[in-house]
């Protein structure tokens, strides 16, 4: 089956992501308790900009 174009079914975004992921290791458990929060990736995404901008101050 070919990927269909405009598809709305799959992830989208209105800003566009590095297609390399920033990883890093976590103490044991923290993994399964970051996943039980609500929209953890955005709120990390928005933690790490904030880091950057305190640090380039």
């Amino acid at each position: 089956m070919a990927f269909q174009k405009k598809n709305k079914l799959g992830f989208t975004s209105s800003q566009p992501f590095d297609k390399d992921p920033v990883c890093f290791k976590v103490l044991p458990g923290v993994k399964g308790k970051l996943k039980n929060i609500p929209n953890w990736q955005e709120r990390l995404r928005q933690a790490v900009d904030k880091l950057i901008e305190e640090q380039c101050d």
